[in-house]
């Protein structure tokens, strides 16, 4: 026996609703591809160590940036200088695709202040010096306006290092000695991860903390800064001054030595993603 055919408003509508079925998918396919044209890339993180220590004080923040994504990636500051450092920093960052949120820790912000590189979209400083031009690291430890350093004799040492950007290719570098080191420098880290550190340790042309800073780059690119309150080389006071003009409403404090991003990397890590986000 055969059966009847659809009946004709029934077959009516179920054309009616493929055609619209159709149109939303395609109405659909048309908005993700022009979200995923507009959405704004990645940054690439690039980490910027200070005296004292070397790129390996980044592992744990580098890490945790890794995990969530983000490329990372390492400059071997040579300590010699705000202008050959930021000099050889822009070099580094000429390599680098899309946007870039620059970190720097301690005299590492010295550094980042002193970059210009139009695909630098945030700075980030942890612990770290964020001078007006003209500034320079003595200057700004000054003990009788912020008092509270300990980055003074008998911890901080000297010795002649080899070096072709010196006088005579040899140059004087600061250094802190073993025994203060993880008292001044590191107190709230294990005795074992402090010995690794003085074992990375590098030291500083002396004429790096006399050298004025250039035009800041934080005048011109939104800022974050991760105050100390434990901090025993640059006085929190000072980073909280520092902080004040370079990242206003971007200003967080964790309660840790002037190693944060050693001690409280996911602190530091997320301060960090917050510029990469904003």
């Amino acid at each position: 026996m055969a059966t009847d055919s659809p009946h004709p408003i029934r077959k009516a509508l179920r054309q009616n609703a493929l055609a619209l079925l159709s149109v939303l998918a395609a109405l659909l396919a048309t908005t993700v591809s022009i979200s995923s044209a507009s959405a704004a890339p990645t940054p690439t993180i690039v980490l910027v160590h200070g005296a004292f220590a070397d790129s390996t004080g980044w592992d744990g923040v580098a890490t945790r940036l890794s995990s969530k994504g983000y490329a990372v990636q390492r400059f071997d500051n040579l300590l010699r200088g705000p202008a050959h450092d930021s000099a050889l920093l822009e070099k580094k960052l000429a390599t680098i695709d899309g946007p870039i949120v620059l970190v720097g820790h301690s005299y590492g912000g010295f550094v980042v202040t002193n970059v210009d590189d139009p695909d630098v979209s945030a700075n980030v400083y942890i612990a770290a010096f964020a001078p007006a031009p003209g500034e320079f690291v003595q200057g700004l430890l000054n003990p009788i306006v912020y008092p509270g350093s300990r980055l003074l004799p008998p911890a901080l040492q000297v010795k002649v290092v080899d070096d072709p950007t010196g006088v005579a290719g040899r140059n004087a570098d600061g250094y802190i000695a073993k025994p203060y080191f993880r008292e001044v420098f590191a107190q709230d880290v294990s005795a074992a991860t402090a010995a690794d550190m003085f074992a990375h340790q590098k030291s500083a042309a002396l004429v790096a903390n006399l050298e004025p800073s250039g035009p800041a780059s934080w005048t011109r690119v939104p800022s974050w800064y991760l105050v100390s309150r434990q901090d025993r080389v640059i006085p929190p006071a000072l980073q909280r001054f520092m902080a004040s003009r370079a990242a206003p409403g971007h200003t967080s404090e964790v309660d840790a030595s002037h190693v944060s991003m050693v001690s409280h990397p996911a602190a530091v890590a997320a301060v960090i993603e917050k510029a990469a986000t904003a």
